[in-house]
């Protein structure tokens, strides 16, 4: 029971509970954000509360003592409310009218319509109430400004996407406890493919010089190919692989950290998120990894015997790439199964969206390690699948917390497309990127881009072309990715009836200000990787 302030009655907290929770937030000053309560329980006679700050990501949930919660502004739970009430999610997610669209279909529904920018709710598929058969299931989507397109000339596809914070930004303000849940890219779905209009002009972007006086522009024509947006994207994210994950069937369980601390080589890492290993190891207060490995262990004097056992030293499978003290290990799923598993139980305790855990057999993964006089430290990795239809080129990706914010995420996403270059092959990674993914491809993207679209030469006094095509061929990141992060470096005008691409001042020297805290990076001459044919079933 948790005293009131006014000591005159008692009021027990129980799951469910809505109330402001004093935290500590980016700049070490208090704040009482509303928080749901998910569990309760006593230690040593002192009660503690698992608490989820409402429209905060869930890697700072945390167990709470009573001296944190504000009593005069507790909310208790509805009798009848059901366990999930906000679109499929139990109380994580931003309120939506759909009890009024229910209410409306019961009685006498209206024609409904969706009003431009807005999206209708769809109803869960447990429902037993049916939505009239005028009302069709609309997509969601994020609108973005549309670029005018003339009736003569032809639409270039430009993927949805969100606008984050500027890309050339401090590492200091990219924080990996910042505040924000992840964002999924989804497609505006087309009627249909349409013919398209035949294209005057090729598929060229001229740039003029850059000086100091006035801003280099560069004037890009709709490509001769151009295409529906759904042409090649899917409409929504697909239900397999290894990124996707059904929300609607959260539960309890796994919406809590069950792992205290994890000991790794010479680091401590505290979990963000849920993952499931052994539920007997969930009440340890630190869980023992071998960092060759990856082992789980109960205990230090259990990892101990262990080291005396195990022989590696490094990530199993073939070492494709060295410079330094980077390297990188092409690790086969089926070959290697039990590293495989182990490896995506550690990244399930920092990525929010991974439900691979087991079935391995179908991915590669590529292990990013760092070498010194005791062997192969693991730094990050990244899956991806032995086949796709959807030229993904990347499933899962991590930098481990101890790494992070050094570049090697950006040194991981480069590796992935120098492993595209290789296969000849446009790649893009799978959907939805979690919040921290996104923001480190957009910065990849814009960076890759602004560097060939620099680096144009005039010839022969005339403006430099280059097509949408050519600069997919040559960074290997697929059309869409390339369209849609123009526009979101807000680069795309229409002039004279062609679009055209303005680099200003601002935006050239934040590139290079960004490019000169880059350091690390890929050097294709130490790349040692020989693609193979996975569709032939006899080369798994």
């Amino acid at each position: 029971m948790t005293k009131m302030a006014d000591n005159t009655q008692s009021v027990e907290v129980v799951e469910g509970c809505r109330l402001p929770v004093l935290r500590k937030n980016q700049e070490h000053e208090d704040e009482w954000p509303l928080a749901e309560i998910l569990s309760v329980k006593e230690v040593s006679g002192r009660k503690l509360y698992y608490v989820h700050y409402i429209d905060f990501n869930k890697r700072l949930d945390e167990w709470v003592t009573a001296d944190r919660l504000d009593m005069k502004k507790l909310q208790f739970p509805k009798k009848d409310a059901k366990p999930s009430t906000k679109n499929g999610l139990p109380g994580s997610r931003p309120s939506s009218p759909e009890r009024e669209v229910r209410k409306g279909v019961e009685t006498n529904p209206p024609p409904v319509t969706a009003p431009r920018g807005k999206t209708l709710p769809t109803l869960q598929h447990k429902r037993k109430v049916e939505m009239a058969p005028t009302v069709a299931p609309v997509s969601q989507v994020i609108p973005v400004p549309s670029i005018p397109t003339p009736p003569e000339v032809s639409q270039v596809s430009v993927f949805p996407t969100v606008r984050e914070t500027n890309i050339f930004k401090s590492r200091e303000d990219h924080d990996l406890t910042m505040n924000g849940t992840a964002r999924r890219l989804v497609p505006t779905p087309q009627p249909g493919r349409k013919r398209k209009a035949p294209c005057s002009g090729p598929d060229e972007i001229k740039v003029l010089p850059y000086n100091n006086s006035q801003s280099a522009t560069v004037y890009l024509a709709p490509p001769e190919d151009s295409q529906d947006s759904s042409d090649g994207i899917p409409s929504a994210p697909r239900m397999t692989g290894s990124l996707v994950s059904d929300r609607s069937h959260d539960d309890i369980v796994t919406r809590m950290k069950n792992i205290e601390c994890i000991e790794l080589g010479r680091h401590r890492l505290k979990p963000w998120y849920f993952s499931p290993y052994p539920q007997e190891l969930t009440a340890l207060p630190i869980l023992y990894l071998c960092e060759f490995c990856l082992k789980y262990l109960k205990s230090l004097k259990c990892l101990q015997r262990h080291l005396t056992k195990c022989n590696l030293r490094h990530p199993p499978g073939n070492e494709i790439y060295r410079k330094g003290t980077i390297s990188f290990f092409e690790i086969d799923g089926r070959k290697n199964k039990n590293y495989s598993q182990n490896l995506c139980l550690l990244a399930k305790c920092f990525l929010d969206h991974k439900t691979l855990y087991y079935d391995t057999d179908p991915f590669l993964f590529y292990v990013m390690t760092e070498y010194d006089f005791k062997g192969f430290h693991i730094v990050g990795y990244f899956s991806k699948e032995k086949e796709s239809t959807e030229d993904y080129n990347v499933a899962c990706i991590l930098t481990l917390p101890p790494y992070q914010r050094r570049g090697y995420g950006k040194l991981l996403i480069e590796f992935s497309y120098e492993l595209s270059k290789v296969e000849g092959k446009t790649g893009t990674p799978e959907k939805p990127l979690s919040d921290l993914g996104l923001l480190s491809y957009r910065s990849y993207w814009s960076q890759t881009i602004l560097e060939i679209l620099m680096d144009l030469k005039p010839d022969n006094g005339e403006r430099p072309q280059i097509t949408i095509n050519e600069i997919s061929e040559l960074t290997s990141v697929k059309k869409e990715d390339v369209i849609s992060t123009l526009q979101y470096l807000n680069l795309i005008n229409y002039y004279k009836g062609q679009y055209i691409l303005t680099l200003s001042e601002d935006i050239v020297d934040g590139h290079e200000k960004a490019m000169q805290k880059r350091h690390l990076r890929i050097d294709p001459k130490c790349l040692h990787f020989t693609p193979k044919d996975w569709s032939k079933r006899g080369k798994w």
